[in-house]
């Protein structure tokens, strides 16, 4: 198979642009971080509206394309590359990380001590919001900010035969030559420098949590150098299967991962208040379905609380800075796929994977503070949530077993998110990527050897706050590839699919003077 090759521009002009922003974050960490800050206020307060009303136009656009004339589109041909249970795998892990496991645990717990709409602390109708908000956060809607750029991606890859796996090729239906150009470039570095923040945000929750529980398994303080050991080992972990590749090493790991995931939860399902737990969920769903419209459009404009820009804006944000690496590699890995089974699977999924994780955990967390079995919300305050979690998973029977086991899934968990990282980074920085072609193996490692190192030296200096802060930042001008894809994704099954017979479409028939046609404007 013919060699890949590197993008020297996109790799040498993204490896210096992180290497220096990074530097000057760092080294003027002091000055910076109040000004990250209050950047970071700014976009949550005064730009509200605009994720609010992204989040809930991408939804509604998706139930369009699931039910409309396009959803039966197929994305490449042939039958899919991996069976249906890898394939959700691999784009649940990808998607969560170690996020998932931490607050599923403590988030109903400061939604409690912090609710909405003015509703008093630490009160019944409190916790009856508790697991609702973690519920919808976690949900359809935002896993609906990584559906569409999936979509637009893998048409351009699989339908439209582009040869490179990047943003800026997928928003070439709406930028015509200039994709090729400084402003496709431009996309690129940006999406890069959004993905290595918000590993950084992966690592600044994964890192101090995963060390709690060793901490307390083998009776040890936490330290620097407790950090580095569990940062070398996740990069031990991750560059063995980004060694091995999508089909060997990130799909195996996948499958593993979810299935430790899954034990971990039935064992808390069974062994915690089961009929609490179900019954909790159950309430709260409804809770969610009732009320998801306020829930969506909620910006508390009069009494300005605060809430839905502490939480529901940064989420959409922090979401929307990751959803164009999520949607570069569940696109990758979605060949053989209809449209209208990507978006279904991608919501729905990711939805469930993420509604059983708060539905359990955050169950079980609210049984304890509820009971007053355990203080959690004041060990929260207190200690900070690192040490609230290894107190919760304590009070299960096995403890000690338990605390490993989930020491283990961690390094697991997070892993998976960090080879499919590498796989992206190298593949956005690589020419060109024909059907089933991988990034060069060296190029897969060496993204992850600089992520490694960029994590190490972060926490040396205690500087993965304002990484953390600057890539959420990033999330305001991806409102605008956001909207380049769109026009993107629409362009081209306009192109390629408006006048021909949902017939011919469901046959995997384009127009025939379209069909192998690139749109330039």
């Amino acid at each position: 198979m013919e060699k890949v090759k590197i993008d020297p521009v996109v790799f040498w002009s993204s490896l210096i642009v992180i290497v220096a922003a990074t530097l000057l974050l760092v080294v003027n960490r002091e000055s910076a971080e109040p000004v990250l800050n209050s950047l970071m206020t700014a976009i949550t307060y005064k730009l509200d509206w605009a994720f609010q009303l992204l989040t809930i136009g991408l939804f509604i656009l998706l139930v369009w394309l699931i039910f409309g004339r396009y959803g039966k589109i197929k994305l490449g041909e042939g039958k899919p590359e991996f069976s249906n249970f890898s394939w959700g795998a691999m784009l649940f892990c990808a998607g969560m990380g170690t996020s998932i496991m931490f607050w599923s645990i403590m988030e109903p717990i400061y939604y409690y001590i912090g609710p909405p709409f003015g509703i008093e602390a630490n009160s019944n109708e409190a916790a009856e919001w508790a697991v609702t908000y973690g519920l919808f956060h976690w949900g359809i809607s935002a896993w609906a900010l990584y559906a569409l750029p999936t979509v637009t991606i893998a048409y351009s890859f699989f339908v439209k035969k582009q040869s490179s796996l990047k943003i800026s090729t997928a928003c070439r239906g709406a930028l015509g030559k200039y994709a090729d150009g400084w402003v496709g470039k431009l996309i690129d570095i940006l999406v890069i420098w959004s993905l290595v923040g918000g590993l950084g945000t992966s690592l600044g929750l994964g890192v101090p949590m995963i060390s709690a529980v060793i901490g307390e398994i083998l009776g040890m303080e936490q330290s620097l150098g407790l950090s580095i050991v569990i940062v070398a080992i996740w990069t031990a972990i991750y560059c063995t299967s980004a060694y091995f590749g999508l089909y060997k090493g990130i799909r195996k790991l996948s499958d593993f991962n979810v299935y430790m995931a899954l034990g971990l939860a039935l064992f808390v399902l069974l062994a915690g208040p089961t009929l609490f737990i179900l019954s909790y969920f159950t309430n709260s769903l409804g809770l969610m379905l009732q009320n998801i419209v306020q829930m969506s459009f909620y910006t508390d404009p009069i009494n300005k609380g605060g809430f839905p820009q502490a939480w529901t804006v940064f989420y959409w944000a922090w979401f929307a800075a990751t959803a164009p690496f999520m949607g570069l590699f569940v696109a990758r890995i979605s060949k053989g796929r209809t449209i209208k089974e990507l978006i279904s699977s991608v919501l729905l999924w990711g939805s469930l994977g993420s509604w059983l994780y708060f539905a359990v955990f955050g169950g079980y967390s609210m049984h304890l503070e509820l009971n007053d079995i355990l203080p959690v919300a004041q060990i929260l305050n207190d200690s900070g949530g690192p040490a609230a979690i290894v107190e919760v998973l304590k009070t299960l029977p096995l403890s000690k077993l338990v605390l490993i086991f989930f020491v283990v899934l961690g390094f697991i968990f997070l892993a998976t998110s960090l080879d499919s990282a590498t796989y992206i980074l190298s593949a956005i920085a690589t020419k060109e990527l024909k059907d089933q072609q991988e990034p060069a193996r060296w190029h897969r490692l060496l993204w992850g050897a600089i992520l490694a190192v960029m994590a190490v030296a972060l926490m040396m200096i205690g500087g993965l706050g304002v990484v953390q802060t600057s890539s959420v930042i990033v999330s305001v001008p991806v409102i605008i590839i956001y909207i380049l894809l769109t026009i993107s994704l629409l362009r081209w099954l306009k192109q390629d699919y408006g006048s021909v017979p949902i017939k011919q479409i469901e046959e995997g028939k384009k127009s025939g003077s379209e069909s192998n046609s690139t749109l330039e404007v």
